[in-house]
Formats: C-alpha cells, sequence, structure tokens
C-alpha cells in the first residue's frame, strides 16, 4: 500500500511587526507588545497594519485602535491598552470593567489579557467623547446626555459592589489635597505659607474631610465627567474606571456637574442636582432627605476635588511635562473661590487662594 504523502508544512506565521506611526519609548516595550499581539491576530482577526493611536491620557497609558475581522463577522474595531509597569497597574481596570459588566452598564469588554506586561485587548466604546459632543451641540442635545448620564450615575451607585473597592478613607482624602500646597503653592506659584497660612490649610482640610466621611458610602468611579463617558448605545459607555473607591456618595454627581473641562451656571447644575437628587431616592440610595444638605455636601466635596485637581493639573506641568492641563487652573480657582465665599467654615481658604488667582490675573487669565 503506498504510504499517504506527508501533509504540506504550514507556511510560518509572520512576525507582527507595529507601523512605523507607532512611536515607543523603547525596542523592548515594542518587542513585548509585538510578541503578546502575534497570536491575537489569528483568534481576532486584528489587522495590524491598522494600528493607530486613539487616545493618551494623564498617567503612563496608551490606548490604541486596530481594525478586526475575525471569519464570517463585519470588519469592526477594537481598542489596545499599552500600561507599562510598574508606573501602571491593569489589575484594578479589569477588576472594575467585571463590576462594571455585572452592574448591566456599558463599559468595555475585556477580551484578551497580559496583567503581568501591561497589555490589554478590549472592545470599541466609540469615537465621540461626551466632553466633545456637549461642546458641539446645542442645550437640547445637552440637557439629554446629562441626564442619560445621571441616570447611569445611580445605576452605577445602586449596582456596582463596593465591596471589593479600596477605601476612600481620611488618608487618601488627605493625600490628594496635599497636592494642592506642594504642587501648586509652591511648584507652579513660587509661594511659601507662613505657619499661620499651614494653620489655615490645615483647618480647611478638616473640615472637607469630615465633611466627606460623613457621608453614606457607594462606589465611586473618581472621575464620572464627560471626558470619561462616551455617547455610545447604550448611552453612556463608562471609560477611565480603574480608580475606583467606596466612598462619599456625593463625589461622583460633583464630578460631573463641576468638570474639568467644561463649566455650567449654577441654575443648571442646579436643575440637574435636583434631577439627580430625585432620581437617587427613587432608587433607594442614601442621599440625603434635605436637598439643601445634599448640595452642601456636594459643594464641599466638589472643593476637595478641585483643589486636589489644581495639584494633579500642576505636577502634569512640572514633573511629566504635560503644560496643557494648567491652562485648566483658572476654571478650578473660580470653583473654589466660590464655594469658599459661600460657607462661612471654609472662608480661611479666600486668603490663601488669592495671591495665585492675582497672579494668573496678571498673566493674562480670567476668571
Amino acid at each position: 500500500m503506498t504510504p499517504e504523502p506527508p501533509a504540506p508544512a504550514s507556511p510560518p506565521v509572520a512576525p507582527v511587526q507595529c507601523p512605523a506611526r507607532i512611536a515607543w519609548g523603547n525596542a523592548g516595550r515594542r518587542l513585548a507588545f509585538e510578541q503578546w499581539l502575534q497570536p491575537l491576530v489569528a483568534s481576532h482577526g486584528l489587522q495590524v497594519a491598522s494600528l493607530e493611536a486613539a487616545s493618551a491620557d494623564a498617567s503612563f497609558r496608551r490606548y490604541f485602535r486596530i481594525q478586526a475581522q475575525p471569519a464570517g463577522m463585519p470588519l469592526s474595531t477594537l481598542i489596545v491598552m499599552d500600561a507599562p509597569p510598574p508606573l501602571e497597574d491593569v489589575a484594578p481596570f479589569v477588576q472594575v470593567a467585571g463590576l462594571i459588566q455585572q452592574a448591566g452598564l456599558h463599559g468595555p469588554q475585556v477580551l484578551a489579557c497580559d496583567a503581568e506586561q501591561g497589555f490589554l485587548l478590549l472592545s470599541d466604546l466609540g469615537r465621540t467623547l461626551y466632553l466633545d459632543a456637549l461642546q458641539a451641540e446645542d442645550c437640547a442635545q445637552a440637557d439629554k446626555l446629562m441626564r442619560d448620564a445621571i441616570r447611569a450615575l445611580v445605576q452605577w451607585q445602586g449596582h456596582v459592589d463596593a465591596t471589593p473597592l479600596p477605601p476612600y478613607d481620611d488618608a487618601l482624602l488627605r493625600r490628594e489635597l496635599a497636592l494642592f500646597p506642594e504642587w501648586c503653592v509652591q511648584r507652579e506659584f513660587g509661594i511659601t505659607w507662613t505657619a499661620e497660612q499651614h494653620a489655615r490649610w490645615q483647618l480647611v482640610c478638616d473640615r472637607l474631610v469630615a465633611s466627606a466621611l460623613a457621608q453614606p458610602t457607594v462606589a465611586v468611579h473618581r472621575d464620572w465627567m464627560p471626558r470619561n463617558l462616551m455617547v455610545a448605545d447604550p448611552n453612556p459607555a463608562i471609560l477611565d474606571f480603574q480608580d475606583a473607591v467606596r466612598g462619599p456618595i456625593s463625589y461622583d454627581v460633583a464630578s460631573l456637574l463641576r468638570d474639568a473641562f467644561l463649566s455650567w451656571d449654577e441654575e443648571q447644575e442646579l436643575d440637574w442636582a435636583v434631577r439627580y437628587w430625585q432620581a437617587a431616592r427613587k432608587a433607594g440610595l442614601p442621599v440625603d432627605e434635605d436637598f439643601g444638605e445634599f448640595w452642601r455636601q456636594l459643594e464641599w466635596m466638589g472643593l476637595q476635588r478641585h483643589l486636589k485637581i489644581l495639584g494633579i493639573f500642576c505636577r502634569l506641568k512640572h514633573r511629566d511635562g504635560k503644560p496643557r492641563y494648567s491652562e485648566d487652573l483658572p476654571r478650578f480657582f473660580a470653583y473654589a473661590n466660590k464655594v469658599a465665599l459661600r460657607y462661612q467654615p471654609l472662608k480661611p481658604l479666600l486668603a490663601l487662594i488669592e495671591p495665585m488667582q492675582q497672579a494668573k490675573l496678571s498673566t493674562g487669565y480670567t476668571f
């Protein structure tokens, strides 16, 4: 009997090579990425030549978009995250992504993960940020988008399990507040506080922290704002949730209404705050039964966040070489000034921030 001829050998698989337009800090990171991507090309129908930058953020993470067409499926796109360790840790992202799916919210699906090397393959949530849509659309569309964000936030707070999340405790709140004197006061403005000014600052911090810790706790996204929400179906899709914690119920609605990159007049803020408060009460969330007290909690929580962000944006400029974030400092000084003026216990802050406001005014900024 004539033996069957041996099956032809499978042609060697060509090694994956990133397009030259994708910049890498070092050759080793690029090689690790290409080796990780290699087996995913066949399983997900990835078209490596289409790889392009999707976005970057204030961290060390980068995102790429890549076309994909598994056998028998239409052409689509996926997202690749590059989060280099030890600068970044993808484990919290993967954990919270799972909590979002369990809560029935719209977040990215993790299709492949190498936590040790910091590479993820994710579903693509779209290309239109809430921030871009809100800046481009008319008021009617803005109201619909914000109501969708409020509805999703109530669902997040009611259904995302906060139990495994780290606590937004006294130590973390104070570490965040400490960014303001270190990076904004000293590094950005070159101001050295006296002992009396330090004591005034500590008094304000004590009051803000006490207010935050007195609130009921839920899962807190920490950046529930238009830059981290996508216009999608169902709307919105949720991004940048890896820093989620278990903390004060007013935090995320404060993030939404008093945004880092977009401001609303107070009448509009109040309208959306009331809508959130009513929806939260209907859903059984532990918001204060007095809206006036809830609004105070929100404003004080927002002030803690804004002081933190003033420090972070200055750190991005001076430590990380990202000066564009400092262009939004006037927005945060305006937020801080308004809240400190309104509440007697916070008025010691006014004299601390006034010299920095004057410095910005002298360089051409407006408040």
